[in-house]
């Protein structure tokens, strides 16, 4: 009966992302406040980044670092074998850097729009500036 349990158990960082995503997409579509949607879309961003992260790590694997045989003092790349297995791979990290970045940068521009809206409006819920839009 229980059965699927050990494999459930096993997967447990991507049920935490699943529940980060969901919050983020939960504050996204049900709040009517902007910072919250604002914060939401943060949440939803960080369990993405988290998960791509998460999926670049090998166990057993090292820094893709090749160091080369040397005979002689001259070089000799062809002499060792280069086995991809054996290391990990550093693109999922490396645009998770740049993800991270235009997360803030996003996160950035969209409380300074929310701070324009405030003072234009009076207010962050979306029912009454879409009340006061129609108004003009």
């Amino acid at each position: 009966m229980w059965d699927f349990l050990p494999i459930v158990l096993s997967k447990y960082n991507y049920w935490i992302y699943i529940t980060l995503m969901m919050i983020g997409l939960y504050a996204m579509i049900a709040k009517n406040n902007l910072v919250k949607k604002i914060v939401g879309m943060n949440i939803f961003q960080t369990a993405i980044i988290l998960f791509y992260i998460s999926i670049g790590a090998k166990r057993g694997a090292t820094i893709p670092i090749i160091q080369h045989a040397h005979e002689g003092g001259v070089h000799d790349a062809g002499a060792t074998v280069v086995r991809a297995i054996d290391y990990i791979n550093p693109l999922p990290h490396v645009l998770m850097l740049t993800a991270i970045v235009v997360s803030v940068s996003t996160l950035g521009v969209a409380l300074a729009l929310a701070i324009r809206i405030y003072n234009r409006y009076k207010t962050l819920e979306e029912d009454e500036i879409l009340s006061q839009i129609r108004e003009e």
